[in-house]
Protein backbone atom coordinates (compact mmCIF):
# COMPACT_ATOMS: atom_id res chain seq x y z
CA UNK A 1 0.00 0.00 0.00
CA UNK A 2 1.42 3.44 -1.23
CA UNK A 3 1.95 5.58 1.73
CA UNK A 4 -0.35 8.88 0.90
CA UNK A 5 2.73 11.18 1.62
CA UNK A 6 4.31 9.94 -1.13
CA UNK A 7 1.43 10.90 -3.72
CA UNK A 8 1.25 14.05 -2.35
CA UNK A 9 5.12 14.75 -2.45
CA UNK A 10 5.45 13.81 -6.02
CA UNK A 11 2.37 16.00 -6.82
CA UNK A 12 4.15 19.20 -4.53
CA UNK A 13 7.45 18.07 -6.88
CA UNK A 14 6.16 17.96 -10.09
CA UNK A 15 3.54 20.50 -10.69
CA UNK A 16 4.86 22.91 -7.99
CA UNK A 17 8.23 22.90 -8.19
CA UNK A 18 9.06 21.85 -10.92
CA UNK A 19 5.73 22.87 -12.79
CA UNK A 20 6.27 19.98 -15.85
CA UNK A 21 4.81 20.94 -18.88
CA UNK A 22 2.96 18.55 -21.34
CA UNK A 23 6.04 17.74 -23.60
CA UNK A 24 8.59 17.92 -21.69
CA UNK A 25 11.94 15.78 -20.74
CA UNK A 26 12.19 15.37 -17.63
CA UNK A 27 15.01 12.94 -15.65
CA UNK A 28 14.44 11.62 -12.43
CA UNK A 29 18.06 10.38 -10.57
CA UNK A 30 17.34 8.88 -7.28
CA UNK A 31 19.22 5.67 -5.47
CA UNK A 32 17.22 2.73 -5.54
CA UNK A 33 15.98 3.07 -1.78
CA UNK A 34 13.83 5.58 -3.30
CA UNK A 35 11.83 3.52 -5.32
CA UNK A 36 8.82 4.15 -4.19
CA UNK A 37 8.72 7.87 -4.22
CA UNK A 38 10.48 7.42 -8.13
CA UNK A 39 7.30 5.36 -9.11
CA UNK A 40 5.30 8.60 -7.53
CA UNK A 41 7.01 10.93 -9.27
CA UNK A 42 7.09 8.66 -12.63
CA UNK A 43 3.26 8.49 -12.56
CA UNK A 44 2.75 12.16 -11.85
CA UNK A 45 5.32 13.31 -14.47
CA UNK A 46 3.17 10.75 -17.40
CA UNK A 47 -0.12 12.68 -15.66
CA UNK A 48 1.60 16.35 -16.59
CA UNK A 49 2.14 15.73 -20.03
CA UNK A 50 5.98 14.98 -19.24
CA UNK A 51 8.41 12.58 -20.83
CA UNK A 52 9.75 10.84 -17.50
CA UNK A 53 13.52 8.83 -18.07
CA UNK A 54 14.71 7.30 -14.95
CA UNK A 55 18.18 6.86 -13.53
CA UNK A 56 19.49 5.08 -10.66
CA UNK A 57 22.10 4.72 -8.85
CA UNK A 58 23.10 1.80 -6.28
CA UNK A 59 25.18 3.49 -4.22
CA UNK A 60 28.55 2.57 -5.68
CA UNK A 61 30.38 5.77 -4.97
CA UNK A 62 33.13 3.91 -2.93
CA UNK A 63 34.04 1.74 -5.88
CA UNK A 64 34.34 4.50 -8.34
CA UNK A 65 36.69 6.91 -5.88
CA UNK A 66 38.57 3.56 -4.40
CA UNK A 67 39.25 1.57 -8.17
CA UNK A 68 39.24 4.62 -10.94
CA UNK A 69 42.89 5.60 -12.54
CA UNK A 70 42.94 9.44 -13.21
CA UNK A 71 41.43 9.30 -16.58
CA UNK A 72 38.33 7.98 -14.92
CA UNK A 73 37.77 10.38 -12.41
CA UNK A 74 38.28 12.98 -14.69
CA UNK A 75 36.12 11.25 -17.01
CA UNK A 76 32.34 13.06 -18.01
CA UNK A 77 29.91 10.61 -19.20
CA UNK A 78 28.07 11.05 -22.27
CA UNK A 79 24.59 10.68 -20.70
CA UNK A 80 25.44 12.86 -17.82
CA UNK A 81 26.56 15.69 -20.12
CA UNK A 82 23.30 14.91 -22.32
CA UNK A 83 20.90 15.51 -19.47
CA UNK A 84 22.41 18.93 -18.47
CA UNK A 85 22.39 20.40 -21.33
CA UNK A 86 19.36 18.57 -22.67
CA UNK A 87 16.66 18.01 -20.28
CA UNK A 88 13.88 20.31 -19.22
CA UNK A 89 13.59 19.47 -15.70
CA UNK A 90 15.71 17.18 -13.79
CA UNK A 91 14.44 15.98 -10.52
CA UNK A 92 17.33 14.77 -7.72
CA UNK A 93 16.57 12.57 -5.51
CA UNK A 94 19.11 11.24 -2.40
CA UNK A 95 18.96 8.96 0.58
CA UNK A 96 21.67 6.96 1.45
CA UNK A 97 21.88 3.35 2.70
CA UNK A 98 24.97 4.42 4.53
CA UNK A 99 25.89 7.85 4.74
CA UNK A 100 29.57 6.74 6.38
CA UNK A 101 30.47 5.02 2.65
CA UNK A 102 32.73 7.49 1.56
CA UNK A 103 34.60 8.25 4.60
CA UNK A 104 37.92 6.51 3.86
CA UNK A 105 38.18 8.36 0.71
CA UNK A 106 41.28 10.24 -0.10
CA UNK A 107 39.91 14.01 -0.43
CA UNK A 108 42.04 14.62 -3.28
CA UNK A 109 40.18 11.87 -5.48
CA UNK A 110 36.87 13.25 -4.97
CA UNK A 111 38.52 16.76 -5.41
CA UNK A 112 39.68 15.58 -8.82
CA UNK A 113 36.55 14.73 -10.45
CA UNK A 114 35.17 17.40 -8.53
CA UNK A 115 36.76 20.01 -10.75
CA UNK A 116 36.50 17.78 -13.87
CA UNK A 117 33.13 17.98 -13.54
CA UNK A 118 33.23 22.31 -13.40
CA UNK A 119 32.23 22.93 -16.54
CA UNK A 120 28.73 20.78 -16.57
CA UNK A 121 28.36 21.95 -12.82
CA UNK A 122 28.49 25.58 -14.82
CA UNK A 123 26.07 25.07 -17.07
CA UNK A 124 23.77 23.33 -15.31
CA UNK A 125 23.62 27.00 -13.58
CA UNK A 126 23.88 28.71 -16.20
CA UNK A 127 20.24 27.12 -17.63
CA UNK A 128 18.84 26.99 -14.34
CA UNK A 129 19.23 30.60 -14.46
CA UNK A 130 18.17 31.06 -17.64
CA UNK A 131 14.70 29.21 -17.09
CA UNK A 132 15.67 26.53 -19.28
CA UNK A 133 16.10 24.36 -16.89
CA UNK A 134 13.73 23.14 -14.27
CA UNK A 135 15.43 22.04 -10.87
CA UNK A 136 14.76 20.02 -7.45
CA UNK A 137 16.30 18.21 -5.28
CA UNK A 138 14.61 16.17 -2.27
CA UNK A 139 15.79 13.50 0.29
CA UNK A 140 13.98 9.98 0.65
CA UNK A 141 14.20 8.97 4.78
CA UNK A 142 16.46 6.21 5.10
CA UNK A 143 17.77 3.88 8.06
CA UNK A 144 20.82 5.49 7.67
CA UNK A 145 19.34 9.01 7.98
CA UNK A 146 17.61 8.73 10.90
CA UNK A 147 20.07 7.44 12.44
CA UNK A 148 22.74 10.28 11.47
CA UNK A 149 19.72 12.58 12.80
CA UNK A 150 19.38 10.00 15.81
CA UNK A 151 15.69 9.07 15.35
CA UNK A 152 13.89 5.97 14.79
CA UNK A 153 13.12 5.39 10.95
CA UNK A 154 9.29 6.39 11.87
CA UNK A 155 10.34 9.14 13.46
CA UNK A 156 12.63 10.64 10.67
CA UNK A 157 9.66 10.43 8.09
CA UNK A 158 7.44 12.44 10.02
CA UNK A 159 9.88 14.78 10.65
CA UNK A 160 11.13 14.92 6.69
CA UNK A 161 7.20 14.89 5.47
CA UNK A 162 6.68 17.64 8.43
CA UNK A 163 9.52 20.08 7.28
CA UNK A 164 7.55 19.38 3.42
CA UNK A 165 4.28 20.52 4.77
CA UNK A 166 2.96 17.57 3.05
CA UNK A 167 0.81 17.17 6.45
CA UNK A 168 -1.35 20.48 5.02
CA UNK A 169 -4.43 19.12 2.92
CA UNK A 170 -2.71 21.40 0.26
CA UNK A 171 1.22 21.60 0.07
CA UNK A 172 1.69 23.42 -2.83
CA UNK A 173 -0.90 26.02 -1.09
CA UNK A 174 1.18 25.98 1.46
CA UNK A 175 4.40 27.24 -0.10
CA UNK A 176 2.95 29.22 -1.67
CA UNK A 177 1.65 31.05 1.99
CA UNK A 178 5.54 30.46 2.87
CA UNK A 179 6.27 32.04 -0.19
CA UNK A 180 4.79 35.49 0.46
CA UNK A 181 6.06 35.92 3.92
CA UNK A 182 9.58 35.72 2.93
CA UNK A 183 9.15 38.14 -0.27
CA UNK A 184 8.37 40.97 1.82
CA UNK A 185 12.28 40.23 3.69
CA UNK A 186 13.43 40.02 -0.30
CA UNK A 187 11.78 43.03 -1.34
CA UNK A 188 12.73 44.70 1.91
CA UNK A 189 16.64 43.71 1.23
CA UNK A 190 16.30 45.03 -2.32
CA UNK A 191 18.67 48.01 -3.66
CA UNK A 192 20.41 47.55 0.01
CA UNK A 193 24.53 47.35 0.07
CA UNK A 194 26.38 46.28 2.63
CA UNK A 195 25.73 43.68 5.73
CA UNK A 196 27.35 42.99 8.62
CA UNK A 197 27.18 39.93 11.16
CA UNK A 198 28.24 39.70 14.47
CA UNK A 199 27.93 37.23 17.20
CA UNK A 200 30.26 35.11 19.56
CA UNK A 201 30.84 33.37 16.91
CA UNK A 202 31.20 35.62 13.84
CA UNK A 203 32.58 39.44 12.96
CA UNK A 204 32.03 39.44 8.78
CA UNK A 205 30.84 41.77 6.70
CA UNK A 206 30.48 42.02 2.99
CA UNK A 207 28.19 43.23 -0.03
CA UNK A 208 25.14 42.87 -1.78
CA UNK A 209 25.48 45.55 -3.81
CA UNK A 210 23.63 44.92 -7.20
CA UNK A 211 22.68 41.64 -6.43
CA UNK A 212 19.15 40.05 -5.91
CA UNK A 213 17.89 38.00 -3.17
CA UNK A 214 16.06 34.60 -3.64
CA UNK A 215 12.60 33.38 -2.41
CA UNK A 216 13.61 29.75 -1.61
CA UNK A 217 10.18 28.46 -0.95
CA UNK A 218 10.04 25.10 -1.89
CA UNK A 219 11.00 25.51 -6.31
CA UNK A 220 14.43 23.97 -5.77
CA UNK A 221 14.51 22.17 -2.66
CA UNK A 222 11.64 20.67 -1.03
CA UNK A 223 12.19 21.19 2.12
CA UNK A 224 12.80 24.97 1.30
CA UNK A 225 12.84 27.62 3.68
CA UNK A 226 15.27 30.53 3.09
CA UNK A 227 16.28 34.09 1.48
CA UNK A 228 19.80 34.11 -0.10
CA UNK A 229 21.64 35.47 -2.77
CA UNK A 230 25.44 36.04 -3.98
CA UNK A 231 27.66 37.99 -2.67
CA UNK A 232 30.12 40.65 -4.13
CA UNK A 233 33.00 38.27 -4.95
CA UNK A 234 35.74 40.58 -3.45
CA UNK A 235 34.14 42.20 -0.42
CA UNK A 236 34.17 39.85 2.48
CA UNK A 237 36.17 40.87 5.13
CA UNK A 238 36.35 39.11 9.07
CA UNK A 239 35.62 35.90 10.11
CA UNK A 240 33.26 33.46 11.07
CA UNK A 241 33.40 29.93 13.23
CA UNK A 242 30.75 27.28 12.08
CA UNK A 243 28.56 26.15 14.89
CA UNK A 244 27.47 23.11 12.83
CA UNK A 245 29.34 20.62 11.64
CA UNK A 246 29.88 21.10 7.85
CA UNK A 247 28.80 17.40 6.15
CA UNK A 248 30.59 16.35 2.58
CA UNK A 249 29.93 12.95 1.58
CA UNK A 250 29.20 11.60 4.80
CA UNK A 251 32.19 13.08 6.50
CA UNK A 252 31.53 15.55 9.70
CA UNK A 253 33.91 18.68 9.34
CA UNK A 254 33.67 20.36 12.84
CA UNK A 255 34.50 23.18 13.93
CA UNK A 256 35.55 25.03 11.21
CA UNK A 257 37.19 28.18 11.12
CA UNK A 258 37.50 30.83 8.06
CA UNK A 259 39.18 34.61 7.39
CA UNK A 260 38.56 36.29 4.52
CA UNK A 261 40.36 39.27 3.28
CA UNK A 262 39.06 41.09 0.44
CA UNK A 263 36.69 37.87 -0.42
CA UNK A 264 39.29 35.33 0.06
CA UNK A 265 39.84 32.16 2.13
CA UNK A 266 43.21 33.42 3.49
CA UNK A 267 43.09 31.48 6.97
CA UNK A 268 41.41 28.18 7.20
CA UNK A 269 41.18 25.36 10.09
CA UNK A 270 38.75 22.91 11.08
CA UNK A 271 38.63 20.44 14.31
CA UNK A 272 38.02 17.59 12.68
CA UNK A 273 38.90 16.56 9.28
CA UNK A 274 40.75 19.62 8.76
CA UNK A 275 42.31 17.64 5.64
CA UNK A 276 38.98 17.81 3.99
CA UNK A 277 38.13 21.22 4.35
CA UNK A 278 41.80 22.41 3.26
CA UNK A 279 41.51 19.52 -0.23
CA UNK A 280 38.23 21.59 -1.30
CA UNK A 281 39.77 25.33 -1.04
CA UNK A 282 42.01 23.81 -3.59
CA UNK A 283 39.67 22.26 -6.02
CA UNK A 284 39.94 25.77 -8.21
CA UNK A 285 40.77 29.54 -7.82
CA UNK A 286 36.78 30.04 -6.91
CA UNK A 287 36.62 27.81 -4.09
CA UNK A 288 38.15 30.29 -1.86
CA UNK A 289 35.37 33.05 -2.54
CA UNK A 290 31.70 32.73 -1.01
CA UNK A 291 29.35 31.84 -3.50
CA UNK A 292 26.16 32.36 -1.03
CA UNK A 293 24.85 33.93 2.03
CA UNK A 294 21.75 32.97 3.38
CA UNK A 295 19.74 33.14 6.31
CA UNK A 296 17.23 30.08 7.08
CA UNK A 297 13.76 30.26 7.60
CA UNK A 298 11.86 27.28 8.31
CA UNK A 299 11.30 27.30 12.00
CA UNK A 300 9.65 23.42 11.67
CA UNK A 301 13.24 22.62 11.51
CA UNK A 302 15.02 23.50 14.84
CA UNK A 303 17.60 20.49 15.53
CA UNK A 304 20.42 19.51 13.17
CA UNK A 305 20.17 16.43 11.57
CA UNK A 306 23.55 15.99 9.69
CA UNK A 307 21.75 16.60 6.47
CA UNK A 308 22.56 19.85 4.70
CA UNK A 309 18.83 19.84 2.42
CA UNK A 310 17.50 20.54 6.10
CA UNK A 311 20.02 21.85 7.78
CA UNK A 312 20.71 25.21 6.04
CA UNK A 313 17.41 25.62 6.21
CA UNK A 314 17.06 25.71 10.16
CA UNK A 315 15.20 29.04 11.42
CA UNK A 316 17.50 31.40 13.63
CA UNK A 317 20.75 30.30 11.54
CA UNK A 318 22.32 31.84 8.63
CA UNK A 319 25.08 30.09 6.57
CA UNK A 320 27.56 30.83 3.94
CA UNK A 321 28.40 28.79 0.53
CA UNK A 322 32.27 28.62 -0.55
CA UNK A 323 32.24 28.41 -4.54
CA UNK A 324 30.17 28.50 -7.24
CA UNK A 325 27.56 31.52 -7.18
CA UNK A 326 24.12 32.12 -8.65
CA UNK A 327 24.64 34.09 -12.42
CA UNK A 328 20.94 35.02 -11.89
CA UNK A 329 21.01 36.80 -8.50
CA UNK A 330 24.12 38.56 -10.00
CA UNK A 331 26.59 36.18 -8.51
CA UNK A 332 30.08 35.84 -11.10
CA UNK A 333 32.41 33.22 -8.85
CA UNK A 334 33.00 29.72 -10.75
CA UNK A 335 33.82 26.51 -8.66
CA UNK A 336 33.71 22.63 -9.02
CA UNK A 337 32.91 23.55 -5.21
CA UNK A 338 29.64 24.73 -3.29
CA UNK A 339 29.81 23.60 0.38
CA UNK A 340 27.28 25.47 2.39
CA UNK A 341 28.62 25.85 6.34
CA UNK A 342 26.29 27.02 8.76
CA UNK A 343 26.00 29.43 11.94
CA UNK A 344 23.10 29.38 14.87
CA UNK A 345 22.31 32.69 15.60
CA UNK A 346 19.48 31.35 18.16
CA UNK A 347 21.88 32.08 21.14
CA UNK A 348 22.58 35.99 19.89
CA UNK A 349 23.79 38.17 17.33
CA UNK A 350 23.12 40.52 15.11
CA UNK A 351 22.74 41.26 11.33
CA UNK A 352 22.61 44.88 10.43
CA UNK A 353 22.04 45.79 6.64
CA UNK A 354 23.26 49.27 5.29
CA UNK A 355 23.49 50.30 9.44
CA UNK A 356 20.15 49.11 9.79
CA UNK A 357 18.82 46.46 12.53
CA UNK A 358 17.79 43.62 10.45
CA UNK A 359 17.95 40.35 12.24
CA UNK A 360 18.43 39.98 16.34
CA UNK A 361 18.75 36.44 18.38
CA UNK A 362 17.62 33.97 15.29
CA UNK A 363 14.65 36.25 13.95
CA UNK A 364 13.80 39.31 11.60
CA UNK A 365 13.28 42.42 13.33
CA UNK A 366 13.23 44.53 10.04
Amino acid sequence: MTDPRLTKWADVLVNYSNEIQPGQWAVIEAPVAALPLVRELYRAVLKAGGYPNIQLNAGIQEDFYKLANDDQLEFISPLRKVITEEAAALFSIWGDDNTRALSHVDPARMAKAQAAGRPLFTTMLSRMADKKLQWVGTLFPTQAHAQDAEMSLSEYEDFVFSAMLLHEDDPAAAWRAVAAKQQAKVDWLKGRKQVTIKSANCDLSLSIDGRTFDNASGRENMPDGEIYTSPVEDSANGWVKFTFPAMYHGRAVEGIELRFENGKVVDAKAAKNEDLLLSQLEVDAGARYLGEFAIGTNFGIKNFSGEILFDEKIGGSFHLAIGAGFPELGGKNESGVHWDMICDMRQGGEIHVDGELFYKDGDFVA
